[in-house]
């Protein structure tokens, strides 16, 4: 348990570093003089004069030869201060400095300052305890009543210092609440990386050494001072302990900052403010964490935010997200995730970015087991709806949208940009495919748009496919589409009173396939069952099979034309021979979300090895690899959206005519997504209960501003021009 010790008089600042782990010929101060970006030329020991005035002023020191200072000092900014330990001080001169309105004399003042370097024309004043702590120049530390750092801070990294018990590591439990995805956090340390570590754990070989690199990637000396960046404003705050701070961060009514690295530029000042508690945790640059948010064990992606009482507890939260009020466990969240009410909660899971929980979803809450090793995994776009409850273990496709309700049993939904409805009347599970292409274009096409516009990031270490058509929705559809045709074959055998069991699986998916490609005549009032799609008794009941199979057929025709017009965009001379020759070749079926980075997993597979066998050795060299895939993924997208077509149509080639014809039913569905989007948005103006809460016409009109002069209507119409302007250029080629 804590105790407290009674050490010798004029030990205090003195013997940081233990001497069983100061290096021979070494002093206290080693690590601590490397960590100074430009050491100071010209250090010198106070004047008679100068150390008269000080002590005139109310200073005192345990020793005035530790206390060093430049040549630009001037003694009257120092007042009612104590001296403890070598403390460096920087230019000091009678000025002003000011932030937000708030202004402050350059100096020290009614502080205890033990074993410091104070950068030029830093503001310090009324800081009870300020110890081995580097600050940069042009700070405010106003208001503090301790801020210290130990001789074995690790800064949030999981690493342990020399002499200290593996015990005491600090590990991320992120998918899973019983450890066995456990991850070390590090500084630098993106989604990819995460779901790398905790993703392939039957890979032993692999999680040793991607312990291994952490480990020689990190000092594990003792010694290091905290470091305050240039221009930081720390104010009105209580502890602050073992954290690097980057400059031009913002720290305001904090309550307690425990290990921590707080990324943080000028181009993307962080920002940490009231009644914030954070342990154990990395952040990365532009992060703003406000108003009584606690996190412990975590990594807060860059240009993410916590607020507004967020809970982020054993947690990676990709960047570009946002998370408040709510409660957040043992979660792997990858880029641009939205979460905003202070009752929905999500434990266990792993999402896979451009999610929105909504309020009251309780995502894996209710555990159907003796044990809490389940989990939730969730593809791009999940969106749980108002008062959504789910168990665990569920899987969801992309773009999976659950309407309210609490649905009592395990689910594996494999058909992307679905709706799913728990309806309790009728005691069956519902699920119409498509349905947001059918009935939501507004929202759908729209998430294209604002997750690239909202990604600020100057820092773009972590690559992102915001797309939410790309390879990996695509190989989804193909998969949902032979669900479709299985299920519509066996609904319509047993119509006929016929056994499907009995007959062939290639027989009965031509069949599905014919069903669904004719004039759907034959698929009127036809109840079509999904199977293994919840683990229940009750049905799970197809809505819209024939619809939702041709809108899948749509998205899959212009994800593919879209690619391969880019392609032919980009090689102006190509003609439609070349086009074929250059991208032709098997479809890659599966691909890995890396973090938000999608990869063919054969290159996942080579990139595990590479690791494996020593041939990457840093993360650096990790992240390189991640990069040089990132510039290789536009070609391996055309080719295989051009096999995408290939399958879509039947064929491996297409004459100079069917190229173009191809090409002009894209600039159809172009116009029918133009169409949807403008028709979706329309319902809202149209509704009469939306209407109902406006005097008249011209107030609504007001409010909502015109249809026509919506900013994304108008966005749409303009691409669609574009598009349609792009292929006839390509359609005028010989």
């Amino acid at each position: 348990m804590d105790h407290v010790e009674i050490l010798p008089a004029g030990q205090l600042g003195k013997n940081f570093i233990p001497s069983p782990y100061l290096p021979a010929g070494q002093d206290e101060f080693y690590l601590r003089n490397s960590q100074i970006p430009q050491p100071h030329p010209a250090w010198r020991h106070l004047r008679a004069d100068e150390l008269e005035q000080m002590v005139k002023n109310g200073n005192k020191a345990d020793d005035w030869d530790m206390v060093l200072v430049t040549d630009e000092f001037e003694p009257s900014q120092i007042k009612n201060s104590s001296f403890f330990g070598l403390v460096r001080i920087g230019r000091m001169r009678n000025q002003i400095l000011e932030h937000h309105d708030m202004q402050v004399s350059v100096g020290i003042t009614d502080s205890r300052i033990v074993s410091c370097d104070i950068g030029d024309d830093t503001a310090v004043h009324n800081v009870s305890y300020l110890a081995h702590y580097i600050i940069g120049r042009r700070c405010i530390l106003a208001n503090i009543d301790e801020m210290h750092t130990t001789n074995y801070a690790k800064f949030g990294n999981g690493i342990i210092k020399d002499g200290e018990p593996e015990k005491v590591r600090v590990w991320l439990d992120v998918m899973n609440e019983a450890g066995g995805r456990r991850i070390i956090p590090f500084d630098g340390m993106i989604t990819a990386d995460a779901y790398l570590w905790a993703k392939y754990r039957e890979d032993r070989p692999l999680l040793e050494r991607l312990k291994n690199i952490t480990e020689k990637e990190f000092d594990s000396r003792r010694g290091y001072y905290g470091t305050v960046g240039d221009q930081c404003v720390i104010k009105n705050s209580r502890i602050l302990k073992d954290v690097k701070i980057g400059p031009h961060c913002y720290i305001k009514g904090a309550n307690k900052l425990k290990n921590l690295t707080i990324h943080s530029s000028p181009e993307e000042p962080s920002q940490i403010g009231e009644g914030v508690e954070l342990v154990n945790g990395i952040i990365g640059y532009g992060c703003h964490i406000f108003y009584g948010c606690k996190a412990v064990r975590f990594i807060l992606g860059n240009n993410s935010n916590l607020k507004y009482g967020a809970r982020l507890i054993h947690s990676f939260l990709g960047d570009n997200s946002t998370i408040s009020c709510c409660e957040v466990l043992n979660n792997l969240i990858f880029p641009a995730h939205e979460q905003h009410h202070n009752n929905s909660f999500l434990i266990a899971s792993i999402v896979l970015g451009q999610s929105n929980m909504a309020a009251g979803a309780t995502i894996g809450s209710n555990h159907n087991s003796r044990a809490n090793d389940n989990e939730v995994q969730a593809g791009r776009g999940f969106w749980p709806g108002l008062c959504t409850s789910i168990k665990h273990s569920c899987r969801f496709a992309s773009f999976v949208l659950l309407s309210k309700g609490d649905y009592p049993a395990e689910l594996d939904i494999p058909l992307p940009f679905s709706l799913l409805n728990n309806n309790v009347s009728a005691d069956r599970l519902e699920i119409m495919p498509a349905f947001w292409w059918l009935f939501n274009m507004y929202a759908l096409a729209r998430n294209n748009w604002k997750f690239q516009s909202r990604d600020n990031r100057i820092h773009k270490i972590q690559n992102i496919e915001f797309d939410c058509m790309a390879p990996d929705t695509a190989e989804e559809i193909f998969q949902a589409m032979e669900l479709l045709e299985l299920w519509t074959a066996k609904a319509h055998l047993r119509r006929q009173g016929r056994t499907p069991e009995t007959e062939p699986l290639e027989k009965i998916i031509a069949l599905g396939r014919s069903l669904l490609t004719g004039d759907g005549k034959n698929l009127a009032d036809l109840e079509v069952l999904g199977e293994r799609i919840e683990k229940s008794h009750r049905k799970a009941v197809i809505l819209k099979p024939y619809e939702g199979y041709h809108a899948y057929r749509q998205m899959l025709h212009h994800y593919a034309i879209k690619n391969l017009l880019a392609w032919m965009e980009a090689n102006p001379s190509a003609d439609w021979t070349l086009l074929q020759n250059r991208l032709h070749g098997p479809r890659c079926r599966h691909w890995v979300n890396l973090g938000g980075q999608l990869m063919l997993a054969e290159d996942v597979d080579q990139l595990r090895a590479d690791i494996r066998d020593g041939k990457l050795q840093t993360w650096q060299q990790i992240h390189n690899r991640y990069d040089e895939l990132w510039q290789r993924y536009p070609l391996d997208k055309q080719k295989h959206a051009f096999a995408a077509l290939c399958a879509l149509c039947g064929s491996e080639t297409f004459t100079p005519q069917q190229w173009k014809e191809l090409f002009r039913q894209a600039v159809q569905i172009q116009q029918l997504i133009c169409d949807r989007v403008y028709a979706s948005r329309k319902k809202d103006y149209e509704n009469p209960f939306r209407q109902a809460t406006y005097r008249n016409q011209e107030e609504m009109l007001a409010v909502l501003g015109p249809l026509e002069e919506n900013d994304f209507v108008k966005r749409v119409r303009q691409q669609t021009e574009q598009f349609k302007a792009a292929v006839e250029a390509v359609l005028r080629r010989d």
